[in-house]
């Protein structure tokens, strides 16, 4: 299926409304934005490859995608989920090196393409879009961190950990809650480690303790103090 494009115009518009560009002077974020275009993808397309070299840097404006890779058996690891506001690719650019992972989308994904030399010159030239790009870093290696640690915890702590860190990158609040997209249960459990059969019954279990409310599309999480204790 072909991308479908709009105008860069219309791109801009959207972009400049990710978090990353908050705050930075106008002039700048004009210029750094002015050769976005913006593209339409559907679910289960692949946006990067590894090992391709790093042309642009991408903003998700709707949708999400997961960022994996292949351990050493050749099984696919889920390292991350992305959605609406976030960026990814920007390191490639940076380092002049090849993708480390790759990147596909979990649901119909609009994405902002920035060249990577507009998105080095911005990082070059405002302070704080180098401070915002090391804030970003410095939150994803915690929540490596974190699910590092977390690797020889009992199933139950595990996928807590993997709901709340979903929550606290994706999460919008409502009156029921913090509510994250309901993912298929392979990805939850790549994302774990742990088999999907146990990602399922361990959900089950969360559902009848009232700790989450699942719908079709949204997973909602009414007390994310007391799913989080879960793990102590």
């Amino acid at each position: 299926m072909e991308d479908r494009y709009s105008t860069r115009d219309q791109s801009n518009v959207s972009i400049r409304s990710a978090p990353f560009f908050e705050g930075l002077p106008e002039t700048l974020v004009e210029k750094a934005t002015s050769h976005v275009v913006m593209r339409s993808h559907p679910a289960n397309q692949v946006i990067l490859l590894e090992n391709d070299w790093g042309s642009s840097v991408y903003f998700i404006l709707n949708g999400w995608v997961k960022i994996r890779t292949y351990n050493l058996d050749g099984k696919e690891v889920t390292l991350n989920i992305l959605g609406k506001g976030e960026l990814f690719g920007e390191m490639a650019p940076l380092d002049e090196v090849p993708r480390s992972t790759d990147v596909i989308t979990l649901a119909p994904t609009v994405i902002g393409n920035m060249p990577a030399q507009d998105f080095v010159q911005l990082i070059n030239t405002e302070p704080l879009a180098g401070i915002r790009l090391a804030q970003l870093m410095a939150r994803r290696l915690r929540q490596v961190n974190r699910r590092l640690r977390l690797r020889e915890s009992d199933s139950v702590s595990r996928v807590a950990d993997i709901l709340l860190f979903l929550a606290d990158g994706q999460g919008k609040r409502s009156q029921k809650g913090t509510e994250i997209p309901n993912l298929p249960h392979r990805e939850l459990s790549s994302l774990s480690g742990l088999a999907r059969e146990t990602v399922t019954r361990v959900l089950s279990k969360l559902e009848k303790k009232g700790l989450i409310v699942r719908d079709r599309d949204i997973l909602c999480i009414p007390d994310a103090h007391a799913l989080e204790r879960l793990m102590i």
